[in-house]
This record gives C-alpha cells, sequence and structure tokens, in this order.
C-alpha cells in the first residue's frame, strides 16, 4: 500500500519543456560577454542548480565583477526568448490533475528565482495549481535537502510520505540527502544512464508513467 501524501518536482526539464530555452540564453549570454561558448550538454549539466553556482561552474575562472554582468544579462535575455511560453511537456498537466484528485498534496522544489517560478506559472495559469513551492533565491539551492525538508516540514509529514521527481542529478542527490524517495524523468538535462547512478526508484520516459509508481 502506497502511503506517498506529497509529490514534489522539479520545473524546468521535469514539468516545462524549458532546457533549449535556458541553454540558448547561457550561450547567448556568454557571447555577449566574450566568454568562450561551451557544449549543449554542459550546460544542460548544471540546469537546477540555483544560476550563480551554475555560472561559476560553468566558468570557474569568472571573477565576481563578470559574474554580476552575467546574471543581469541572463535574466534579461531569459526574459526575452521566454515571451515565446514554454510548454508543459506531453501528459504532465492531465498526470497532475488525477493526482490531486487522488489526494496528493503538489509542490516544486526548483533553481529558479521567484520571480521567475511566478511569472511562468501565472503565464501557465498554475499559479493556484500547486500547494507549495520553494526556489533557489529564498532557501538553499540544491543538492542540499533544506527545500525538501522546508515541504516536510510545513505539511508535517516524514520523509517517507513524499517522493521527488526530477531530470538531473542535482534532484536525486537532493532526495536522497533528505532520505526521501525519488522518481527521475529521463527527457529533461541528463541521459539516464546519469540518472541511474542515483538509484532512484524508476527513470520514466513518459510523465504519464507516475501514476504507476503512485497511483495503488
Amino acid at each position: 500500500m502506497l502511503n506517498y501524501k506529497l509529490a514534489i518536482f522539479d520545473w524546468d526539464g521535469t514539468l516545462v519543456d524549458s532546457i533549449k530555452l535556458i541553454v540558448n540564453s547561457i550561450h547567448l549570454t556568454a557571447e555577449d560577454l566574450g566568454l568562450p561558448l561551451l557544449a549543449d550538454q554542459t550546460v544542460k549539466n548544471i540546469i537546477g542548480l540555483k544560476l550563480d553556482q551554475a555560472i561559476m561552474q560553468l566558468y570557474p575562472y569568472i571573477t565576481e565583477k563578470q559574474l554580476t554582468i552575467f546574471l543581469k544579462k541572463y535574466a534579461e535575455i531569459f526574459i526575452t526568448l521566454e515571451k515565446t511560453t514554454p510548454k508543459l511537456y506531453p501528459n504532465v498537466l492531465e498526470t497532475l490533475i488525477l493526482l490531486k484528485q487522488k489526494g496528493y498534496l503538489l509542490a516544486i522544489a526548483t533553481g529558479k528565482s521567484r520571480k521567475g517560478l511566478d511569472r511562468i506559472l501565472q503565464a501557465l495559469k498554475l499559479s493556484h495549481f500547486f500547494d507549495a513551492s520553494r526556489c533557489s533565491d529564498e532557501t538553499t539551492g540544491k543538492p542540499d535537502p533544506t527545500m525538501l525538508r522546508e515541504l516536510l516540514s510545513q505539511f508535517k509529514l516524514t520523509s517517507q510520505q513524499a517522493i521527488m521527481v526530477g531530470d538531473a542529478s542535482f534532484d536525486l542527490q537532493m532526495a536522497r540527502n533528505a532520505t526521501i524517495e525519488a522518481i527521475a524523468v529521463s527527457y529533461g538535462a541528463q541521459d539516464t544512464k546519469t540518472l541511474q547512478s542515483y538509484h532512484p526508484k524508476a527513470v520514466i520516459s513518459d510523465f504519464a508513467e507516475l501514476t504507476y509508481y503512485l497511483i495503488s
């Protein structure tokens, strides 16, 4: 008998098809600042981290001044490109609705800023759909487990009553650090082999497959 009560989701690459948007924004910002362009997969591998940590990982030699300029320019480029609003992945909305009908609490744990998450939730008309969310600029970023522990505390649940769903190693490591089970999606930022190395409960290729693991 399943005892999950709370399903926690990463945002970019898990619920929303925004990986290309993020990669292109990083590339355009780097080009604008005269920094070397990196391979797409190199950039994908940092998606999920807090943005300043991600940029420092991509460009470890960047100065504090350059980082400040990069973050500002990235935000401008990202918002411009985001005007063509990213779409939910196939079967996401239908599956989330079904989970709510089955009594699940739904939450988001993301490397996005609060401003960025609220903007896209409003654009997709999902602002009131989730019961809670945590963003990297209001708590400790992934893979630190603080986001998940705060959500558990908010709903007065144990780690065994929640599950994390994400597309990146940071999501899976965060869940492990919080002793929460995790399910990985293979259509996001990182490949199946990388995801499997973190020993999630499952790696799924279609969001609808979640019902097999979450609905008894």
